[in-house]
């Protein structure tokens, strides 16, 4: 009887174990505000300088809070969809230093999932 061992960890190569450039900092937020056009949604900015952006119909809501959103640790974005008496809705939060084009990219896709009735 022949027994094969196993290497134990897994195989790579040098190139692959070399150290990568990531992008870090909240970058610009037009990369996400740009998205929103007047015609569906609604921006208000407060007095904090707050951002805050509603669908026309109210369901979905995006607040970018440079400073931080009051009452968090660090929550920078909050992206919520109202769900419906059937589905619940969901939200997602982003820390202040999250890259804006992170953001702008889940933005796109739940934009892209909408559909007018």
């Amino acid at each position: 009887m022949t027994v094969d061992i196993i290497q134990p960890g897994f195989s790579t190569t040098v190139e692959a174990l070399r150290l990568h450039t990531w992008q870090l900092g909240p970058g610009q937020p037009t990369a996400v505000i740009d998205q929103f056009s007047d015609a569906d949604f609604k921006l208000v900015v407060d007095d904090r300088a707050d951002v805050h952006i509603n669908s026309r119909d109210g369901r979905f809501y995006l607040g970018w809070f440079p400073n931080g959103r009051p009452g968090t640790e660090g929550e920078g974005w909050k992206l919520a969809v109202t769900g419906t008496a059937k589905v619940p809705g969901y939200h997602a939060s982003f820390d202040t230093e999250t890259p804006a084009h992170i953001v702008a990219a889940a933005v796109a896709a739940v934009i892209a999932t909408s559909r007018p009735r």
